[in-house]
């Protein structure tokens, strides 16, 4: 009665043998570092052959489910085929013993990919996956909207999402020195427009003018002059409570801050690179070890050199240290990501807090240009009152009597001639 024997890589580290005969007895043996061992099967006279090594998980494949022929490969001895997950997650592959299919079409079975790597950055496929909360729901937050890059218009190169957070905050201090340089334009013509009417006061056009008339003429060029002074007043207001808050708000410094930013930011997606760059090139280097593994098992069934098995082992153990040079690539990337992740939100939520402010600046200082303006208005109409009541006292009748008495020749009226 030929012995079906199963090998398994338990979690700690050690290889458990077992004995499917009659009276199965069990024992196992050290496998080395935890997660990593060999692979294998017994043939018919029970002698013991390696096969591969174990990746950093091991997938035990059911007997029954074996020789039913859900993978239609099995021993000489009926003995099951053994699975190895590779690193990635990527693949696993069967192993056989000698006697059946060729190593090199041994089924590949892919597993369904739930992430993908994007400039660097890996993220979830679209429905792959629980689905994401917003970190700030209802909010419309830096932090929930620039995690990816983004095409320059025309999509020759791609941004990064908190460039374009820097961007809005360039902007942002340019509209704030193109609304300083509009308020300024303003106050240049207020200037012009006092400097006219205080001329026009002084000018002595109709200075003729009698009477209550003339009075009230007097005053409206007074008026002039005193609607001038508003003005004035008006423009100097405008340059010490709108014009130069907006343009020293947020000085040199500001750009200074925004590169420090930027910098931070740069420098930490850099990293991100340079660890997903080591993760490629450690995943090539355990592909590259793995198919020389192959190979060497290929030609220990072939029997082509004495020297095999001496490489196998050799070839195994690179393996194994290219599948731990591999997870620590990955974990030092997903660190790295982590880091950057956490400073992208601190960041950007720091540059919301940044355009909150400068909004509510801007919106400060134009409601007080409103209020000037209306104060403005109403000087203006004080310097209109007193010209309206002269206006209303205007008397044609008293001017008439005025001028009379100013300017008559004689109260004696002519009589006829006598002869």
């Amino acid at each position: 009665m030929n012995r079906e024997t199963k090998i398994i890589c338990a979690s700690s580290g050690q290889w458990m043998r077992e004995d499917q005969a009659a009276g199965s007895e069990r024992r196992s043996e050290e496998a080395g570092p935890q997660q990593t061992g060999e692979c294998g099967w017994t043939d018919s006279r029970g002698e013991w052959t390696a096969e591969t090594w174990s990746l950093p998980a091991l997938v035990q494949e059911d007997s029954q489910k074996s020789q039913a022929g859900s993978t239609g490969r099995t021993g000489s001895t009926g003995s099951p085929a053994l699975c190895c997950l590779e690193p990635s997650a990527a693949m696993f592959c069967t192993t056989k013993p000698p006697g059946s299919v060729s190593p090199a079409k041994r089924q590949i079975k892919e597993v369904k990919e739930t992430k993908t790597t994007i400039n660097c950055v890996t993220f979830p496929l679209p429905g792959e996956g629980p689905e994401q909360q917003l970190l700030k729901p209802n909010e419309w937050s830096y932090c929930d909207y620039f995690w990816a890059d983004k095409k320059d218009p025309q999509g020759t190169t791609s941004v990064a999402g908190f460039e374009v957070l820097l961007q809005k905050q360039l902007k942002g201090k340019q509209m704030q020195k193109e609304m300083a340089e509009f308020v300024h334009e303003r106050i240049k013509i207020e200037e012009e427009y006092a400097k006219n009417l205080s001329k026009l006061s002084l000018s002595p056009l109709a200075a003729q003018e009698e009477g209550t008339l003339g009075e009230a003429w007097t005053q409206l060029k007074k008026s002039l002059h005193d609607e001038a002074e508003v003005h004035l007043k008006f423009s100097n207001k405008l340059h010490s409570e709108v014009e130069k808050p907006l343009l020293t708000f947020r000085g040199d410094n500001f750009k200074k801050d925004l590169k420090k930013y930027d910098h931070h930011i740069a420098d930490l997606r850099k990293q991100l690179a340079s660890r997903y760059a080591s993760v490629e090139k450690a995943r090539k280097a355990l592909a590259d070890r793995q198919k020389d593994l192959e190979v060497k098992t290929q030609q220990l069934e072939i029997k082509l050199s004495n020297k095999t098995e001496e490489d196998i082992k050799k070839a195994r153990r690179k393996s194994t240290q290219a599948g731990d040079d591999l997870m620590r690539c990955v974990d030092l990337y997903n660190q790295t990501q982590s880091k950057w992740f956490e400073e992208m939100v601190t960041t950007s939520m720091e540059l919301e807090k940044l355009e909150v402010e400068r909004i509510e600046w801007i919106q400060q200082h134009l409601r007080q240009y409103t209020t000037l303006r209306h104060e403005t208005d109403m000087f203006n109409q004080s310097t209109a009152e007193p010209v309206d009541q002269l206006l209303q006292n205007v008397d044609p009748a008293k001017d008439r009597e005025l001028w009379v008495k100013e300017n008559k020749t004689s109260e004696v009226r002519p009589v006829d001639m006598d002869i």
